[in-house]
């Protein structure tokens, strides 16, 4: 609830002006629930009118997309880069392809990851881009014509030093590799302006892995940290399929819990006996099929038609990384009552405000997208970082990188909430931390 006068008064203006995006509005109001302590703290932000301006992208850009299909008849996509926010460094964020891509889902992704980029400790700013462009059954050809359409555009508003993007939804290593040779051919210039390139022009050793394997370091230092407990012979539950998903199994499985579960869009599958991460990565990653082929291919294993069934099987672990919303006020009461003890989101905000509430009510140590999932966007800057100095680092390295961020990421959450008068909690932690730091570079920037 908004209690602070100035928090309010912003959040009607965000409201009336953006009342048409709900999902951009409860990513607002969720951070500024958590910052009315800190606006208390620091009177200096209202009269640099820094939630006015953060709510406020520096420049949105919508465009439109057209290509041929393999049939040659010309479809029509829409396109979006919102660039967010550039105080403490360019643009960074992933561009999604997805059929539900609107401005207002961008805009979400976008205001999210200022904040995440923060927590990072990287100097990277906050943007987010994409289509309503759905890759699902095209042909390789149709989505290189998509993507070098996309890019003919994009590539005026992007740049090194400028807005560097990355993958998200549906937004892999095929896409990236397209999304790239097209800006090389246009600007005649090899940079680092996308991330999660392939490794053989200028990608990183272990950005695939990235957020599945932060949201899994993360959840164990929490752990480690909050309950003086560890990922070690607990059951976990995860939806999603995809990257994330996939290597948050790998990892969970190498820290000692048996994950049960994965999803897609269309349902589930339940392996008491533990995912098989390897057939999972044969379906998605090499034959790009739907998760019910595992259960024909795994003895013992069910599938399940419809998503939220998922989060009714019993477990310790909960770990989301599909999609927004995923878990509801009724998807969190089930978590409860199978016995879940811990929520810590891989996907970009996956639980609604009712099932936060339920988390907090019934005492689950919950951990924020934001800071949860932030291993990608921190790899992504690490491999920005080797494209700079021309360089590649091991696969060791970089992952010992992401697990020490990761665990700083734990560490100034619970330093900024005790600071607050929020001992303990993680959310509001992760909100004040990555926002002290960005309010504080717009401040003395002057008013932009």
């Amino acid at each position: 609830m908004l209690t602070n006068e100035y928090v309010k008064r912003v959040y009607a203006q965000v409201e009336k002006r953006d009342g048409d995006q709900p999902e951009f509005l409860q990513a607002v109001q969720e951070v500024f629930e958590s910052l009315q302590p800190v606006v208390e703290k620091h009177p200096e932000y209202e009269k640099a009118g820094v939630l006015e301006r953060i709510v406020e992208p520096e420049r949105v850009i919508k465009f439109r997309v057209a290509w041929t299909d393999d049939e040659g008849k010309v479809q029509v996509n829409r396109g979006y880069r919102v660039q967010f926010n550039s105080a403490i460094g360019p643009y960074k964020g992933g561009l999604r392809f997805h059929p539900t891509v609107n401005e207002g889902v961008i805009k979400f992704l976008g205001f999210e990851q200022i904040l995440k980029n923060s927590l990072t400790t990287l100097p990277m700013g906050g943007g987010k881009g994409g289509s309503d462009f759905d890759p699902k059954g095209k042909s390789d050809a149709e989505v290189m014509r998509f993507c070098q359409a996309f890019m003919t555009e994009l590539c005026r508003h992007i740049g090194q030093f400028t807005d560097v993007p990355a993958g998200d939804i549906n937004v892999g290593a095929r896409e990236i590799g397209y999304l790239f040779g097209q800006y090389k051919r246009i600007r005649d210039e090899y940079s680092g302006v996308l991330t999660g390139k392939g490794l053989e022009f200028g990608g990183s050793l272990a950005r695939t892995e990235a957020t599945g394997y932060g949201v899994c370091y993360y959840t164990a230092e929490a752990l480690r940290v909050l309950k003086g407990d560890s990922f070690e012979g607990k059951t976990v539950v995860i939806s999603g399929s995809g990257n994330v998903a996939i290597y948050a199994t790998e990892k969970a499985e190498q820290l000692g819990a048996k994950v049960v579960t994965v999803s897609d869009s269309n349902g589930y599958v339940y392996d008491p006996e533990g995912i098989k991460v390897d057939v999972v990565k044969q379906i998605k990653e090499v034959e790009r099929g739907r998760i019910k082929e595992y259960a024909e291919r795994v003895p013992g294993a069910e599938y399940h038609e419809g998503c939220s069934g998922v989060w009714t099987v019993p477990c310790d672990i909960a770990l989301p990384c599909a999609t927004q919303n995923e878990i509801d006020e009724k998807s969190a009461e089930a978590l409860v009552a199978g016995g879940c003890k811990v929520v810590c989101e891989g996907a970009n905000m996956p639980s609604t405000p009712e099932a936060i509430a339920v988390y907090q009510k019934n005492g689950l140590l919950y951990g924020p997208a934001k800071a949860a999932n932030a291993g990608g966007v921190a790899v992504s800057g690490l491999e920005m970082s080797q494209n700079s100095y021309r360089l590649n680092w091991t696969f060791d390295e970089v992952d010992a990188k992401l697990k020490s961020i990761m665990e700083s990421i734990v560490a100034e959450s619970l330093k900024a909430a005790k600071e607050y008068g929020h001992e303990g909690d993680l959310m509001l932690g992760a909100n004040a931390a990555g926002f002290v730091k960005v309010a504080n570079a717009m401040v003395a920037q002057g008013v932009l």
